[in-house]
């Protein structure tokens, strides 16, 4: 298309071509102006909407916040519900805790009554599933940060019980001394093997060959290793608490006063050293001085 521009002003003509360019051009920028006044007029319906007390404008504003309150609902009711599967899980974990804490209580000594917090069994019959509230999950998840911390709590006794106990065990002289448990003489009144009357005997013999192992029958520190009239080479651990095991009449002594050792370490080997009728380990545990039945020690090990 040509356009001739006539004016008297000028000396001649002026001749204006319009290509497909030009008209592209031009209804690209009709495309723009009309959604531009679009936009502002929708922005302006929605935003004075309220203060227009027209029935039809009310009418698509109460729609799009409808439709708007119905995606939010459809939204918190999706996540509310996988939530709740969480808490679900949550609750069996829970109870496995339960489970646990109450055969970590048998193993410290507790009774399950006497557990700080104890649930009991659930079940029921099965209901149809319903969507919660956020007032019902809320309720929930604070009833199960409350479980929680009560079972931290009660998780920390049980770990301090079972340290305790576990120490204890450590160092009360429950180890056998030596592997194969066969006693030649027993603790208390006996015949005397050298003198023929009767004697209370303070300890209990086991046999064993020369140079058989003798080992720590708990963890303490050695306070005498040395050589004895009657006891021949002995060795003596103080285990705390006032509790001394004595090792008698070992050909070696392989540990020296002031040493520590542990539950189990060899500390001599099997002898007849002392006073001694033949290869023989004689053992006590004493208790502030006073002999103990080492039995009863040993007993308690299991």
């Amino acid at each position: 298309m040509n356009i001739i521009l006539v004016s008297s002003n000028l000396a001649k003509t002026r001749t204006i071509t319009l290509s497909w360019r030009h008209y592209s051009f031009a209804v690209l920028v009709g495309i723009v102006l009309m959604v531009g006044l679009t936009t502002v007029l929708n922005y302006g319906l929605l935003r004075y909407a309220t203060a227009i007390n027209h029935p039809w404008l009310q009418a698509i504003v109460l729609s799009d916040q409808r439709k708007e309150a119905e995606r939010a609902q459809v939204y918190v009711e999706q996540h509310l519900a996988a939530m709740a599967l969480k808490v679900g899980e949550l609750q069996a974990q829970l109870l496995r805790i339960d489970g646990l804490g109450e055969k970590l209580a048998k193993v410290a000594g507790l009774k399950p009554q006497e557990l700080p917090v104890r649930n009991g069994g659930r079940g029921g019959p099965a209901t149809l599933p319903r969507a919660w509230t956020m007032e019902e999950f809320a309720a929930e998840v604070k009833s199960l940060s409350k479980m929680v911390d009560e079972r931290n709590d009660q998780m920390s006794v049980l770990e301090a019980l079972l340290v305790q106990d576990s120490v204890n065990k450590k160092f009360l002289p429950s180890y056998a001394p030596v592997d194969a448990i066969q006693y030649t003489s027993n603790f208390g009144n006996r015949i005397d093997p050298f003198t023929g009357l009767q004697s209370f005997h303070e300890g209990i013999d086991f046999h064993g060959e020369k140079g058989t192992a003798v080992l720590a029958a708990a963890s303490g520190k050695v306070i005498t290793a040395e050589a004895h009239p009657a006891y021949g080479n002995m060795v003596e651990i103080d285990h705390g608490n006032g509790l001394v095991s004595r090792y008698a009449h070992a050909s070696r002594l392989l540990v020296k006063e002031g040493d520590l050792v542990v539950r189990g370490q060899k500390i001599a080997e099997i002898g007849s050293t002392g006073r001694s009728t033949g290869p023989h380990l004689h053992f006590e545990v004493r208790l502030n001085g006073a002999p103990q039945n080492p039995a009863r020690f040993l007993r308690a090990s299991g």
